[in-house]
């Protein structure tokens, strides 16, 4: 035997020995295997009545915003609030230099006084023109009657015609006399019109500039939390339609915008038909908060917009959450959540039992033999960690929530209950 046939001898040995090793391996393996089915965790198929939430984005606002601007022009003093903090109606919370706006007030307090003089010296006028008339109409009542009585006596020429003559002169100067002082009661009745008006002016002069002194002292028109200042201290101020000094906003309770689309609009007045004006108003709300933590304080609906939006088919509507503590401020978002359905008799399994490849879903059934099948589904809606499931399984059936990676269809397995279910977990 040569050297070669000796080597091809031993291979062949050896190659004898690996198969025979392999498999026995492998013959011990599905042995075992077949000894110990794979342990998973199944739940079983639920029948109940499950209501169906509806979710949009919602953007945080204040349930009142109200812009603070000065109403006069002046350099900033001081501010007088702390920056996000909450505020009283009526608190100050800038200060405008004064001393320009005291000036005129001064002035125009004096002017006032001016014009209150102008006022009492008509009155006072008139009270001499009334005082002249009426000794005026005494004189001439006393001429009037020497008029009557010559006019008789000339005729009987108990008296000459120059004595009636003279009476009559004198009668005619007294009229003259009383319409004179007539018209100097109507002059001074003018003047106090005019110094009326003078003082009604100076007078909405004063109150003018008197308003001007308190709008130097800017304050909160409401309670709410108060943003951050726009000026500084030494600014010039204007009351012209520029940016407000800060925005105080009411907080507690807050407003969440959200937009809904018509369909789901009208689908929500379909479920209330015998109220359909107070559809929205029945809606009780959850605000999911950025975190992924669901506020704690369950929201209403507040009001609805009058209109669609043509551009975007949907409807404007806004709900509003108490926040005691001012823990959400405007401009956060969230997703608003509400119940909008109440599906009956809906067949509910864990998220994870259900798989999906290339746009199918299906589940692992595992039978009275504890051996699986692979079923195909129709799902519907996500409730929570559950997933409704419209068609292709029965109440009670077990299903495969945990260890679905490790079967095959026709295994033998070791159900044990699903942990996941008892603590929500999806």
């Amino acid at each position: 035997m040569t050297k070669r046939n000796v080597l091809i001898g031993v291979a062949v040995v050896l190659v004898a020995v690996v198969l025979v090793f392999v498999f026995s391996r492998s013959k011990s393996k599905a042995t075992a295997q077949a000894a110990a089915p794979v342990e998973v965790e199944v739940a079983q198929v639920e029948q109940k009545d499950v209501p169906i939430y509806s979710e949009w984005i919602g953007t945080l606002d204040g349930l009142v915003n109200a812009e603070i601007k000065s109403q006069v022009t002046g350099y900033l003093l001081s501010k007088n609030y702390t920056e996000g903090s909450f505020v009283k109606k009526g608190q100050l919370l800038f200060e405008i230099d004064p001393r320009p706006f005291q000036a005129a007030l001064d002035q125009a307090k004096g002017e006032l006084a001016k014009s209150n003089g102008q006022l009492a010296q008509a009155t006072s006028q008139l009270l001499q023109a009334k005082a002249q008339l009426v000794q005026a109409e005494a004189n001439q009542a006393k001429t009037q009657n020497d008029v009557d009585r010559y006019t008789p006596l000339a005729k009987q020429q108990a008296v000459t015609q120059q004595d009636l003559d003279n009476a009559v002169h004198a009668n005619q100067a007294a009229l003259a006399q009383v319409k004179a002082a007539e018209a100097a009661v109507e002059t001074a009745k003018a003047s106090i019109v005019a110094a009326k008006a003078t003082v009604q002016s100076s007078e909405a002069t004063v109150r003018t500039n008197e308003l001007n002194v308190g709008f130097t002292k800017i304050t909160s028109l409401i309670d709410g939390v108060a943003g951050v200042a726009t000026v500084q201290v030494g600014n010039l101020v204007s009351s012209s339609n520029g940016p407000p000094l800060t925005i105080v906003s009411t907080v507690d309770p807050i407003r969440v915008w959200f937009n809904v689309t018509e369909q789901e609009y009208l689908n929500n007045i379909e479920h209330n038909p015998t109220h359909p004006q107070s559809a929205e108003k029945n809606l009780q709300l959850d605000l999911v908060l950025a975190d992924g933590t669901t506020y704690q304080h369950k929201g209403r609906f507040y009001i609805a917009d009058r209109n669609m939006d043509l551009k975007t088919g949907s409807i404007k509507l806004a709900g509003v959450f108490p926040n005691p503590g001012n823990l959400l401020r405007p401009g956060q978002y969230g997703r608003v959540r509400a119940v909008t359905s109440l599906k009956s008799n809906a067949l509910l399994v864990p998220k994870r039992a259900v798989s999906e490849l290339q746009g199918s879903y299906r589940v692992a059934v595992v039978g009275n033999d504890n051996k699986v099948s692979i079923r195909p589904v129709k799902v519907g809606e996500k409730v929570d960690s559950m997933w409704i499931i419209e068609d292709g399984l029965k109440p009670g059936e077990s299903v495969v929530a945990e260890g679905i990676q490790r079967i095959r269809p026709d295994q033998v397995v070791s159900p044990k209950p699903y942990q996941g279910g008892a603590n929500g977990q999806s």
